[in-house]
Parts: structure tokens; sequence; C-alpha cells
């Protein structure tokens, strides 16, 4: 393989792919695809397969490789030992199925990453594996997309901090760990567990979203303890339905 590709492709929406992830997309030859099997996100996949046949318009091939199972029983934050080689051990083996499907392309590859690669995904990471392993040799490139953050801001219309603060992003588990950080606004990713239900206080704002971008696009916003069982009903009811959810929520005190 000569280059590859790493494109953000947005948050769902097939419109916030950018003029220049198009232009990346119209180069490649072969598009690589890390999926999990029997996941339930086919609306995902039809998403991703509704933007190649919209944008990449030139002959390409996509090669579709089956995500290793990673350790998910590990407990702990992302500063725990064992957590740590957990996902090592995932990138590791990630690694070494994308090394084997770059070595066998000749051309340009690409792979599509949902939202950011920057942003709580592990892409860049593997790709650095591949090439520090020294067995094959390619250039790459990285292509920013619109991600969940940005989508989240619009759908509310709102600023995701107050004027001259900072804003933390962190995840559910860290959430759980750390609590609220003090005196800023906290954007929660990778929350599979409502963990906004934990933190105590009664002057906690929530805005919240899930399929952001989607057809299924659902926002919810309010005071904390008046919201938050609204949002975990609705919640389960729609990952029952569809088999699957990826939401995010911003967090905010004394407003």
């Amino acid at each position: 393989m000569r280059k590859l590709f790493v494109i953000g492709i947005g948050a769902g929406d097939p419109d916030q792919v950018t003029v220049r992830a198009v232009k990346a997309m119209r180069q490649v030859d072969v598009f690589f695809v890390i999926g999990k099997k029997g996941d339930g996100t086919q609306e995902l996949v039809d998403v991703r397969a509704a933007i190649l046949a919209e944008h990449a318009t030139q002959p390409h091939t996509v090669v579709e490789i089956a995500d290793p199972p990673r350790d998910r029983t590990v407990p702990g934050s992302g500063a725990d030992a064992a957590y740590q080689g957990a996902v090592t051990d995932w990138h590791e083996a990630r690694a070494e199925l994308l090394e084997r499907a770059f070595a066998e392309t000749d051309g340009v590859g690409g792979i599509l990453v949902w939202g950011d690669p920057s942003l709580y995904d592990s892409t860049l990471r593997i790709v650095e594996r591949v090439l520090r392993r020294a067995r094959i040799h390619f250039d790459y490139e990285v292509i920013p997309g619109i991600t969940s953050v940005q989508a989240l801001a619009a759908a509310h219309r709102m600023v995701l901090h107050e004027i001259g603060e900072p804003l933390h992003i962190t995840t559910g588990r860290k959430l759980r760990d750390d609590g609220l950080a003090a005196g800023q606004s906290t954007l929660v990713m990778l929350d599979a567990d409502c963990s906004f239900t934990h933190i105590p206080g009664d002057d906690i704002h929530i805005w919240w979203g899930a399929y952001l971008g989607m057809p299924d696009e659902t926002i919810i916003e309010g005071p904390l303890r008046a919201v938050e069982h609204a949002i975990t009903a609705r919640r389960t009811e729609l990952r029952q339905s569809k088999g699957w959810i990826m939401d995010i929520y911003l967090l905010r005190r004394g407003r």
C-alpha cells in the first residue's frame, strides 16, 4: 500500500461529510472496514455504504475485517494497569489484522471513522502500531470530521462552555470514578450505564442526545433530577427497538 487516508465522516448525517473528506475518498482504491459481527448496527453499515455510493464515485473495493474480541470484564479506569492491558491486547489484535490487509493492497487505502479520528477512537493508535512493526511501509493522512460533540451542541442550539471557562470531556467510567469536574461544563461520552444518575446535586442541568445526525435523532434537556428518569427510560426503549445506541450528554452546575 502506498498511502492510507484515515477519514472522519461525521456523527451519522451523510451531509456532515466535508469536501476534503470527499476529495480523499475519491483517491482511495480499497476501503478497510473493521466491524463487529451480529451487534445490531446494520444501520451504521448502511449509512457508511450510502456515503461511499454518493461520494466514492471511482472504482474501489471494500475489505471487511471482523473486529477481534476485547475483554470488557476488566474493571477500572484508563489509568489502571489491567484496563490498559486489555485495551493494548485489543489494539495489538486489530493491528495484526490490518497489517495483513494492508500488505495485500497495491494502491491507496482508506478507513472511514465515525466522527473524528482524534476523539475517543483507536484508529490512529493502531495505524501507528502497524508502522512500528516495520514490516510494511506507507504514508498516511488524517482527514478531520464532525464529532458527536459538535452535533450535540448544534441539536441543542447551545455553546458547550460558559464564557471564558474550560470544557471537560470525559467518559461515563471516569465520571463515575471522579465525579463532576468543579466549575466546568462536563461533556460525557461512551457511557453505557447512565452514569449521570449517580452524580449528586439538585443544581445540575443536562443536555442529552442519541443517534445525533441520524433520522432517529433524539434529544432531551432540562434539570438533571427532573429529566434523568425520562432519559434512562427513553434510552432503554431506543436501544431495545434498534439493538444499539450511541449517545452523549453535557452536564453543568448552577443553571
